[in-house]
C-alpha cells in the first residue's frame, strides 16, 4: 500500500476543496482512478504525477517525494554471463540507486524466472550471453512486463545500430560506471525512483 502519496495527495485536494470527481475531472481520468490513489492500492506514473502537480498547484517534487517514500523498492537486474563483470558493476548499481533491490544473473533462464515473479523497473543486459543474445532476452523481459526499462551493456559499438530496434531504453559501453548509469536513468521510458542523486 502507497500510504504517505495516498494520505498527501487527500490532503492536498480537500485542502483545494476539491471533490475526487472534480480531481478526475481536471485530470481526465475516472474517479475510480482517483480513488485508487487515495487508497493506496495505485501509484499514478510520473506523466500522471506532473498533471496532478500542476492540476493542484503544487511542485511536482512534492508529490514525487510522496511517491518514492510510498512506493516499494524497484527491481533493477543486471545480466551478463561472466560473474566477474557482475561482481564489478552490482556495487555500482546499488550505490546509483540505493532504494533498488539489484540483482544479477548469469543465466538468461534465471533472469526471465525471475521477472516473471517479479516486477523489474530496469534491466542492464549484456549482449552477447552464449546461445541468447541479450536483445533475445529484452524482447522476452519486455513481452512479459513492456514498462521494464532495458539497457545494453557491450564491449563492441557496432552493437548499438541493433539494439535499437529492440525496445531499449539504452546502450552503453562497458566498463559500468556510476556516470554512465545515472545518465541512462535520466533517459528511461519509464522513471522510477531510485533514491540517488542523478546530477
Amino acid at each position: 500500500m502507497h500510504t504517505i502519496f495516498a494520505e498527501t495527495l487527500r490532503h492536498l485536494r480537500t485542502e483545494r476543496a476539491l471533490s475526487q470527481q472534480d480531481l478526475a475531472e481536471r485530470m481526465n481520468v475516472a474517479r475510480s482512478t482517483v480513488a485508487r490513489w487515495e487508497t493506496g492500492s495505485r501509484l499514478p506514473d510520473v506523466a500522471m504525477l506532473a498533471r496532478l502537480a500542476r492540476c493542484l498547484g503544487v511542485e511536482v517534487d512534492t508529490l514525487l517525494r510522496a511517491a518514492e517514500e510510498s512506493g516499494e523498492a524497484p527491481n533493477v537486474m543486471m545480466v551478463d554471463d561472466r560473474k566477474i563483470i557482475l561482481s564489478g558493476g552490482l556495487p555500482i548499481l546499488e550505490e546509483v540507486m540505493p532504494k533498488a533491490t539489484v540483482v544479477g544473473f548469469t543465466r538468461p533462464s534465471e533472469a526471465v524466472e525471475y521477472a516473471r515473479t517479479n516486477r523489474v523497473a530496469l534491466a542492464f543486459l549484456d549482449i552477447e550471453l552464449g546461445k541468447i543474445s541479450g536483445f533475445d532476452l529484452c524482447r522476452t523481459l519486455l513481452e512479459i512486463d513492456p514498462r521494464t526499462n532495458v539497457v545494453f551493456l557491450t564491449a563492441y559499438v557496432d552493437y548499438s545500430f541493433d539494439a535499437w530496434s529492440t525496445g531499449a531504453s539504452g546502450f552503453m559501453l562497458k566498463p559500468i560506471t556510476a556516470e554512465g548509469v545515472r545518465a541512462q536513468l535520466r533517459k528511461l521510458r519509464y522513471p522510477f525512483p531510485t533514491g540517488g542523486v542523478l546530477a
